[in-house]
């Protein structure tokens, strides 16, 4: 019979509904996030920014504080997509716009839809991340603040849980949203189970980026989603087959 079990490497925010979805599909979702997340503290100046930008739903939760704080929860927000929208909506944004894309996406939204002369754009990202959107968005005339909200770090040991699993071979797929969690997930994993999982197992992944780390560590059965998106990789890994 064909293993059920889809690892999915994917942290919170995202893990659990991630995990739903594989459920949904007839798979058996296995957990095993890939980064520890640090949360960091952010304030608002003064001085409002004229729009706060995210790049993740892991910047959300110090976004949204930082506006309560502030009482300025209807400042605009523009996320780079759709689930990040959503997750800035669902925490108490009141304007918020996705660009359903990547940072360039993201930086033709601003360019639409705000002004350079209203004030600073405030960029809320993951320590290493957010860099070059920010040069972006400078090069397209906005003045740029970027805070770091959170940093992710690779995990050090893969759960007891998941190495069972793949021993068992009750391992068919495993997940991957993002190249930089790939290689630290892979890093973490023992070189049997490595090994085994390269053999036996397919990975679904979130970019072509992705599936180059992939590749370089010996996997041969790689299907990549055909735009960067958590929904993208559940279309491409599909229901259990019957």
């Amino acid at each position: 019979m064909h293993p059920r079990g889809v690892i999915v490497t994917r942290p919170e925010p995202g893990l659990s509904e991630t995990m739903a979805a594989v459920a949904d599909t007839g798979w058996l979702p296995l957990a095993s996030p890939a980064l520890v997340v640090q949360r960091h503290t952010l304030r608002l100046p003064q001085k409002l920014p004229a729009a706060i930008l995210l790049t993740s739903g892991q910047a959300v939760s110090a976004a949204v504080v930082a506006a309560q704080q502030a009482k300025a929860l209807d400042i605009p927000v523009y996320a780079v997509g759709d689930r990040t929208a959503q997750r800035a909506r669902d925490a108490g944004f009141t304007h918020v716009k996705s660009a359903d894309g990547d940072a360039r996406a993201l930086v033709a939204l601003l360019q639409t839809h705000q002004q350079p002369e209203c004030g600073s754009l405030l960029l809320c990202s993951g320590a290493g991340q957010g860099v070059e959107l920010a040069a972006w968005c400078r090069q397209a005339g906005f003045k740029v603040v970027r805070r770091v909200v959170y940093a992710a770090k690779p995990i050090q040991h893969i759960n007891a849980q998941t190495c069972t699993a793949i021993q068992a071979a009750k391992v068919a797929v495993v997940l991957f949203f993002s190249a930089e969690s790939a290689a630290g997930w892979l890093a973490a994993l023992p070189e049997a189970e490595q090994k085994q999982l390269a053999a036996q197992a397919s990975a679904v992944v979130i970019s072509g980026r992705v599936a180059g780390v992939l590749r370089a560590a010996g996997w041969q059965n790689i299907r990549v989603a055909d735009h960067v998106s958590a929904a993208a990789v559940m279309d491409a890994l599909g229901t259990y087959p019957a």
